[in-house]
């Protein structure tokens, strides 16, 4: 029942809690959480890299990226067509946080040697697509509705991760943020009960 990847968000803030980009080049490789033992699955030229740039954790790496690009994406459409300021104010919100973590996961990656993202590709571009091609009234309902099935995706996988969490850095951390997560999953729930979209 363990959902497929980290929510966006956890997973920047959990590598730079974990990894942080100025000790990244410097620590040594190793195996993640477990004896030192190299994985199997890692080039022996890679064996120095930390274990962030590690095979699985470079698609989990890449993936939270392109999350914070398409956040940042749909937060610029709410700015611009958005037509209550409580759906600006949001999608402002959402270009701010998630702009952050873009940057932060690009050092993260950096540091770590992952080329990730710097654009929406293609084949997430179709989901801005389909809001760009609103506006008013009519985009802040879809709008708000994409950000409420966004966001109560990354609250239960978030719950998932405080509780059957492996890591437990991770999975303390977790705990911790679960709130902020939680508060933004209950603007989008009072936006989308709000009389006035």
């Amino acid at each position: 029942m363990r959902r497929h990847s980290l929510p966006v968000w956890l997973l920047t803030a959990a590598s730079l809690l974990l990894y942080p980009a100025s000790a990244l080049a410097q620590r040594p490789g190793g195996g993640g959480g477990g004896g030192g033992a190299p994985r199997p699955d890692v080039n022996r030229q890679d064996q120095n890299l930390p274990d962030v740039a590690r095979v699985d954790d470079r698609k989990v790496l890449k993936d939270a990226t392109m999350g914070a690009l398409i956040q940042v994406a749909l937060g610029k459409l709410a700015v611009e067509k958005g037509s209550k300021d409580a759906v600006k104010q949001f999608g402002q919100k959402m270009i701010d946080d998630y702009s952050k973590a873009s940057d932060e996961l690009k050092q993260v990656a950096e540091a770590g040697h992952v080329t990730v993202p710097d654009a929406v590709d293609s084949k997430h571009q179709s989901r801005v697509d389909k809001l760009a091609k609103l506006s008013g009234a009519e985009f802040d309902k879809a709008y708000i509705k994409d950000q409420l099935k966004y966001h109560q995706q990354n609250v239960r996988e978030l719950q998932e991760e405080a509780q059957y969490g492996s890591v437990a850095e991770v999975r303390n951390f977790t705990s911790k943020v679960l709130p902020t997560m939680q508060q933004h999953l209950e603007l989008v729930k009072d936006l989308n009960k709000s009389k006035k979209l």
